[in-house]
């Protein structure tokens, strides 16, 4: 295919293309630099095409790579390493050291509850927990899958229970 035919198969999905642009970027100034760009890589690498392919699926494929290896250059040079001695107050959560202190004390709220609940329950809810699926578990402790359902429920509303004191959702 001649560049010349190439060219007038681009032609028509240009339109096309500035709407899919427009999504990414929800700039229309970008959006059509966002076209630019995808065109000159389509007609740099027209020796890629298959006539036999879909053109609106490899522009697409094209545009939104070209928008994903923009996006990560714009956030590697927004992101800004200082080298000063002095800091900022907006730069001080960054370089504060956070104190894990208060996630030791929920683990040890979660082991209580988690013993206090029956063997029946925390098992199936632990391995659950742990990644293994349904009929996993059922297989495992020689128990229908209903009553895996069961079990991993009933543990969820025990625990929800016991831990109630550490719902932030709630209204203070």
């Amino acid at each position: 295919m001649t560049q010349i035919e190439f060219t007038a198969l681009l032609n028509p999905k240009v339109p096309a293309l500035k709407n899919f642009a427009l999504k990414f970027t929800r700039n229309m100034d970008e959006a059509d630099d966002l076209v630019q760009e995808t065109l000159l890589k389509a007609l740099i690498n027209r020796d890629s095409f298959k006539e036999s392919s879909n053109i609106s699926a490899w522009l697409y494929t094209i545009m939104k790579n070209t928008f994903i290896n923009r996006y990560r250059k714009w956030t590697k040079a927004t992101s800004i390493i200082s080298q000063s001695e002095s800091l900022t107050s907006a730069q001080l959560c960054y370089s504060a050291n956070y104190n894990h202190s208060d996630n030791k004390f929920l683990k040890k709220d979660i082991d209580e509850a988690m013993a206090s609940i029956s063997s029946d329950y925390c098992l199936p809810f632990t391995l659950y927990f742990s990644g293994f699926k349904y009929h996993e578990i059922a297989a495992q402790l020689n128990i229908p899958i209903g009553t895996v359902k069961t079990r991993i429920h009933m543990a969820r509303k025990l625990l929800k229970q016991k831990l109630s004191a550490h719902d932030y959702n709630k209204a203070a």
